[in-house]
């Protein structure tokens, strides 16, 4: 049988089979979204197992989630090779520092830090900065940053003049932290996730016994989502590949959308200036989506500037998306759980629905207005699933029974088990704590039944909890039966048929710090990816205000207008003709003031500011509350300069407000009304 005809090319498409049958050299697979990339790359190596040409067990495949990983791992057990190595870039790193560190090191295997914050107020307090959660939580982020970037403390000085730095720290202080936290990990001896690339990177260029062992190990390589490596990353892997060019990427740029946290799409452009000889594929018929919701992903790629790929569908008739505009947030919550409860009832399972939204802050509207109407939700980036209290007790209870086999299908098994800590068949009419447990467990017991359904022979118990271990060991959690709640961050890679995109208004999407025309591009790059989560119905909204607010301020977000004219959202705005301003004097000393920021101000920069403390207070928290709603540095929010000015002027009114320095019309837009609630409840007299 030639390679050709062989069965594990049936049923590919021209692209995914040129895919599957392409062998030696690299191979650039540009993927667009719903085209079917797991699919390609599986069978691509699949294929080569069976006809010869690779040995899967010297083959790594490398992604970006556990959920992915395994997902790839579970594809390739069907296709018949479960010897292949599916993992992500920390697992595999971490794996094989384990196992070399006994040659690169004396001492036992360091402790892995589970997150950065202890340490880093450590480190902080140790330079003299009060270590404030929000400041913490922005120090962490830019030390991950420097990390995955590949810049020591002198490179990041010198690089980071443009960067924003996290309130109140300047570069030489965020020099000082950084040299400390790297102090205080060698002291201690403990590892972050970073280190474990960092340290693997070191050790395969120090030890070239240890390169050629890796490199006898793994001489094929598989990497998906490519757009999203960071230079660690890409150094790492160029030092697992060698000299050997038997490398497969897939990526899409227009689904760039975590370069805050170093990940770049530039390794995928260049692979042609670094791999001359490598061949390129572009998957672009789409299996996912009905043609409106490709229709609409279509008009946003024209857009996005990344690449040229416009997505083929099927022809599978959908729905024309929606588009709707409420009142608040309130009422818009409110409409789409009554549009999901409608769903629901016409036939539709909870988890083929999804709510999408830019900020985790935006969740809990949506959890109360399904709680209220008793709609089953799970909130996505929430607690694991293998962490849960009743997962832990439902495997223990099958470890226990796993020594008497019975006869029966395992899901027979699985269920007569778990009946014994009070599943049931039917959901319980309690919501919460209740109903979640009862999820929890009802998921294991899909899973059996997938198990079983998939084997023409009976799976026995011990197989199954097996099966479990591993997944738990990757986090790769099987589906609970309720309507997802996610950030669109968190939604990248899943899909739905059932999409509601939420908040979708400007200063949400695109969220309010993206002000350069770089980062609005990647919020439209963010927009096209919730698109394409969606296979049948996909509805879009945004809301005029927030709950109990005005209801104007806000405008749908300019990508609502890109889809539906194939124009932007506000065309640009006409010239100005300049006009002389008044001269104006500082309020303190009287002096003419020359420059902008001092005629906003009132004052010369160096005269005293009499500050309303008690308004300073309220807004320093306020800012720290809003940080964690939106899920963004507290500098971002607003900067300390910005709010000692408010607080110096004291406004009462929008237009005074946006004479303060740092108070564009995005952030007033965003927050005005709410800082002006604000300073009427704490100024002084």
């Amino acid at each position: 049988m030639t390679g050709a005809e062989h069965p594990l090319l049936e049923g590919l498409d021209p692209e995914q089979r040129a895919v599957a049958t392409h062998t030696g050299g690299p191979l650039v697979v540009l993927a667009g979204a719903g085209t079917g990339k797991t699919r390609a790359i599986t069978h691509r190596i699949a294929h080569q197992a069976a006809i010869g040409a690779t040995d899967p067990r010297h083959v790594l495949a490398l992604t970006f989630t556990t959920k992915a990983a395994g997902e790839m791992r579970s594809r390739l057990r069907s296709l018949g090779t479960p010897t292949v190595q599916a993992r992500t870039f920390h697992s595999a790193a971490l794996r094989q520092l384990r196992f070399f560190w006994p040659r690169i090191s004396d001492g036992p295997f360091p402790e892995l830090l589970p997150q950065k914050a202890t340490l880093v107020g450590h480190a902080m307090q140790a330079v003299g900065i009060a270590p404030e959660r929000e400041t913490i939580r922005d120090v962490a982020a830019e030390i991950e940053h420097a990390a995955v970037s590949l810049l020591g403390v002198e490179d990041y000085v010198e690089r980071a003049g443009a960067r924003p730095l996290p309130d109140g720290i300047d570069l030489d202080a965020m020099a000082q932290i950084m040299q400390r936290y790297g102090d205080l990990k060698t002291e201690r001896r403990v590892l972050d996730f970073e280190d474990v690339l960092l340290v693997l990177v070191g050790a395969l260029g120090a030890h070239e016994d240890i390169a050629a062992q890796v490199h006898s190990q793994y001489r094929s390589f598989v990497v998906d989502e490519f757009q999203d490596v960071s230079p660690l990353q890409h150094d790492l892997l160029m030092r697992w590949l060698g000299r050997r060019e038997d490398l497969c990427v897939v990526g899409d740029p227009a689904q760039t959308i975590y370069t805050f946290a170093g990940a770049t799409d530039r390794f995928l452009r260049r692979m042609s200036v670094d791999f001359p000889s490598s061949q390129e594929v572009r998957l672009v018929r789409n299996y996912r989506s009905a043609e409106p919701v490709i229709g609409i992903a279509n008009a946003v790629l024209r857009r996005t500037g990344r690449t040229p790929i416009q997505l083929i569908g099927t022809q599978r008739s959908g729905p024309p998306a929606s588009f709707t505009e409420y009142a608040d947030d309130a009422a818009e919550a409110e409409a789409i759980a009554a549009r999901i409860a409608g769903e629901i009832e016409s036939g539709r399972r909870p988890a083929d629905i999804a709510v999408l939204f830019r900020t985790n802050s935006q969740s809990r509207a949506f959890e109360e207005a399904l709680g209220d109407r008793g709609v089953s939700y799970v909130v996505r980036g929430g607690e694991r699933f293998f962490a849960r209290r009743e997962v832990k007790e439902a495997l223990a209870v099958m470890r226990a029974s796993s020594h008497r086999e019975g006869s029966d299908p395992l899901d027979v098994q699985v269920k007569d088990i778990l009946s014994s800590i009070g599943w049931s068949p039917t959901a319980p009419q309690a919501q919460g704590a209740v109903r979640e447990r009862w999820e929890s467990l009802s998921a294991l017991v899909g899973l059996a039944h997938d198990s079983q359904a998939e084997s023409q022979l009976p799976v026995p118990l011990a197989a199954f909890i097996a099966d479990l271990d591993d997944r738990a060991e990757h986090q790769f959690a099987p589906t609970i039966d309720g309507v997802t709640l996610a950030s669109v961050h968190a939604a990248k890679g899943l899909e739905w048929e059932s999409v509601h995109l939420a908040g979708v208004s400007e200063g949400l999407l695109p969220i309010g710090y993206a002000e350069t025309a770089e980062a609005i591009d990647e919020e439209r790059r963010l927009f096209y990816v919730a698109v394409t989560r969606a296979r049948t119905a996909l509805s879009l909204s945004w809301s005029k205000g927030r709950r109990g607010s005005p209801a104007k301020g806000r405008r749908p977000s300019r990508f609502v207008g890109e889809v539906q004219a194939g124009r932007p959202a506000r065309p640009e705005a006409p010239a100005r003709t300049a006009v002389a301003a008044a001269p104006v004097r500082c309020r303190v000393c009287s002096s003419l003031l020359l420059t902008r920021a001092d005629r906003n101000r009132g004052r010369c920069a160096q005269c005293p500011a009499d500050v309303d403390g008690a308004v300073l207070e309220a807004l320093i928290h306020w800012r720290g509350d809003r940080s964690t709603q939106l899920n963004m540095p507290v500098f971002l929010v607003l900067s300390m300069p910005t709010m000692r000015e408010i607080a110096e002027r004291v406004p009462d009114s929008l237009d005074d407000l946006g004479r303060v320095s740092g108070m564009g019309p995005i952030k007033l837009e965003q927050f005005g009304h709410e800082l002006l609630a604000l300073i009427r409840a704490h100024r002084s007299g």
